[in-house]
């Protein structure tokens, strides 16, 4: 069982994979570095968390806890469920935009996936929720378009760079480009599922 993140070894430890596993991917990551970087030995790391997966697993689960946490603590407006979502969403993709690492982790697709479900499951309530009071459409599925909603969000701020050279430029008063991307992604998803 792994040690209680309240360790400062086991701390040390998965802010250490946290950062190898952004930046070079669970297939890149090295577990020598991580211990190093860490200042332990390769042994200890095993000794918490047996493999290189059940390091990955940590990272992932303790990052995911962050996210929840983040949402979580958002004030929720007195509004229906597609304020709340919009909300929501919006506090998502702050989140995302602040914690780069997250973004990467998730980015790596399937092994990441299901760690990730508590943020899912937030918006699928909101979605379903909709959905009782006739707000949402009945023919979205809460589960595709929660996941589709964090795809959209992970997918900008990924290649952020890569839109940024295709945008055009901006007039001194607009919003910046990650500030209209965010608009649009929560707008785009709001109005896809509105049955209105």
């Amino acid at each position: 069982m792994p040690p209680k993140l309240s360790n400062n070894r086991a701390l040390r430890i998965v802010a250490a994979a946290r950062e190898e596993f952004a930046k070079r991917g669970y297939a890149g990551a090295r577990v020598d570095q991580i211990a190093q970087r860490a200042g332990v030995n390769k042994q200890l790391l095993f000794y918490y968390y047996h493999s290189k997966r059940g390091l990955f697993q940590a990272v992932l689960s303790e990052t995911a806890g962050e996210l929840e946490n983040a949402l979580a603590g958002i004030r929720q407006p007195a509004g229906g469920p597609l304020d709340r979502l919009r909300l929501t969403l919006a506090a998502q993709f702050e989140f995302l935009a602040r914690n780069p690492q997250v973004v990467a982790l998730i980015a790596q697709g399937n092994r990441s996936g299901m760690a990730f479900q508590p943020a899912i499951n937030r918006l699928v309530v909101l979605l379903a929720e909709g959905q009782g009071l006739g707000q949402v459409r009945d023919d979205v599925d809460p589960h595709l378009t929660a996941a589709q909603a964090l795809i959209l969000m992970v997918g900008y701020l990924n290649m952020e760079g890569v839109v940024a050279t295709s945008a055009r430029p901006l007039a001194v008063d607009e919003p910046s480009l990650r500030e209209r991307w965010r608009a649009a992604a929560v707008d785009l998803v709001v109005a896809g599922v509105s049955a209105r």
